[in-house]
C-alpha cells in the first residue's frame, strides 16, 4: 500500500518501537513519568521555551493554548483556512467560549498585517475582547518566513495580544528554510518561534510518532494548560511509551524530512511531465507549487472520478474534495509524502499514472 492521504498514517520504525519498549514509566498526571518529563524538558530547551506539556493531539494542544490565553468572551484572530478554525470541530468556541475572528489567507499562506491590525477590537463592551493571534506554519505545505513570523509577533506585542503558533509541521518549515539559508534546522526552528508565547508541535505527522503533540510556552502558561488538559479529559497515566516515541522522532527523524520534500518535488515534476505528454490532462489538471511535503493538484471532477478508483485498486491511496472556482468545478487532490513513502513508491505511482494516461487516450 502506498498511502498519500496524510503524514499521520506512518508506522513506528523498529528503532522507535525499541525506544518505546525500553521507556521508564510513571504516572504523568502526578508528573512523575521520567520519560515524559525528559521529552518535555528537551523539547522546551531545543525550541527556546521554558516548559512543555505532552498531550494526545495537535487539536488538543491548540485548544489548550487558546483556552490558556483567553477567557470566556475573548477573541482569537486567525486565518479562514487555519486548522484551528476550520478543522478542529469548533472546539475553541464550543468548549472555551472563545470567539474566532477569521481573516482571509493570502496565496503565500500568510495573513496581511493590516488585516490583523484592523481586526483587533477597541476596548468597548460591544465587542469581544481581542486576546490572541494564531499563525499556522506550515499552512497547506507553504512556509512562512522567520521575517514574517517576527512581524506578526511584533504586531501582537504592540497591541498587548498573546500569539500562538500552530506548528503541526513546524519542522518541515524549519527544514526548508534551513536548507535555503544554510543554517542548522533547530536554530531555524527557534528563530521561527522567537517572540511567540506558545507553540503546538505535532509528533505524529512528518516526525512519525504514533500519537502525541507538545504545547510549549512559559511555565505559567503550561501550568494553566495542565489544569485545562485534566478538565478536558486529557490527563493520561503511563505516557512514557508514547513520549519515548516522540522523543525518538525529534532526535532522529527531523533530518530525514528533506527526503519527504525531495520525493514530493519528484512527484510534482513527474505529474507535470505527464500533463505535457498526454492530451487527456491538458486543461484538466493544475498543479500547485510544492514547498515541503504536500502537493495539491486540481483536476476535472470526471477525470478524478476515474483516477481515484484506479489508483485505489492498484494500492495507492490519496484524499481529495470538490470545490468551485470562478464558476468551474474542480476536484482538489492532496498528496502527502512521509517516512513510509519511498523513492520507489514515487516511481511506482508515476508509472501507474502513465498507464492511466494511456488508457484514457486509447
Amino acid at each position: 500500500m502506498i498511502d498519500f492521504r496524510s503524514d499521520t498514517v506512518t508506522k513506528p520504525t523498529a528503532e522507535m518501537k525499541a525506544a518505546m519498549m525500553a521507556a521508564e514509566l510513571g504516572d504523568d498526571v502526578f508528573q512523575d513519568c521520567p520519560t515524559t518529563n525528559a521529552l518535555q524538558h528537551w523539547a522546551a530547551s531545543q525550541l527556546g521555551f521554558e516548559a512543555a506539556l505532552f498531550a494526545s493531539s495537535g487539536t488538543q494542544t491548540n485548544l489548550l493554548a487558546m483556552m490558556s490565553h483567553c477567557q470566556r468572551g475573548d477573541e482569537v484572530i486567525l486565518g479562514q483556512d487555519w486548522h484551528t478554525y476550520r478543522w478542529e470541530g469548533g472546539g475553541a468556541a464550543v468548549l472555551g467560549s472563545i470567539q474566532p475572528q477569521p481573516l482571509p489567507v493570502q496565496a503565500d499562506g500568510s495573513l496581511l498585517l493590516e488585516d490583523i491590525a484592523a481586526a483587533i477590537k477597541p476596548d468597548d463592551p460591544h465587542f469581544a475582547r481581542s486576546r490572541l493571534v494564531v499563525v499556522e506554519n506550515t499552512i497547506a505545505g507553504k512556509v512562512l518566513s522567520p521575517e514574517y513570523m517576527a512581524s506578526v509577533a511584533k504586531l501582537a506585542r504592540q497591541h498587548q495580544l498573546a500569539c500562538h503558533i500552530d506548528g503541526a509541521r513546524l519542522m518541515n518549515a524549519a527544514t526548508k528554510l534551513a536548507a535555503e539559508r544554510e543554517q542548522d534546522v533547530w536554530q531555524m526552528a527557534r528563530q521561527l518561534c522567537q517572540g511567540y508565547d506558545t507553540l503546538s508541535l505535532c509528533l505524529s505527522k512528518g516526525l512519525g510518532a504514533p500519537v502525541g503533540s507538545l504545547l510549549l510556552g512559559s511555565a505559567a502558561v503550561i501550568q494553566r494548560a495542565r489544569r485545562l488538559r485534566k478538565m478536558l479529559g486529557g490527563g493520561m497515566r503511563q505516557t512514557g511509551l508514547l513520549a519515548a516515541a516522540g522523543h525518538y522522532a525529534l532526535q532522529h527523524q527531523v533530518a530525514r524530512l528533506t527526503d519527504d520534500h525531495k520525493h514530493c518535488q519528484q512527484l510534482a515534476a513527474g505529474i507535470q511531465q505527464l500533463t505535457e505528454r498526454y492530451a487527456c490532462w491538458q486543461g484538466k489538471l493544475r498543479l500547485q507549487p510544492v514547498q515541503t511535503n504536500i502537493l495539491f493538484c486540481d483536476m476535472a471532477p470526471a477525470l478524478a472520478a476515474a483516477l481515484l478508483p484506479y489508483l485505489k485498486q492498484q494500492g495507492v491511496l490519496l484524499s481529495g474534495s470538490n470545490y468551485s472556482h470562478a464558476g468551474t468545478q474542480w476536484h482538489r487532490l492532496r498528496w502527502v509524502c512521509h517516512l513510509d513513502i519511498s523513492a520507489s513508491d514515487i516511481a511506482r505511482t508515476l508509472e501507474l499514472l502513465e498507464t492511466f494516461s494511456k488508457q484514457q487516450e486509447s
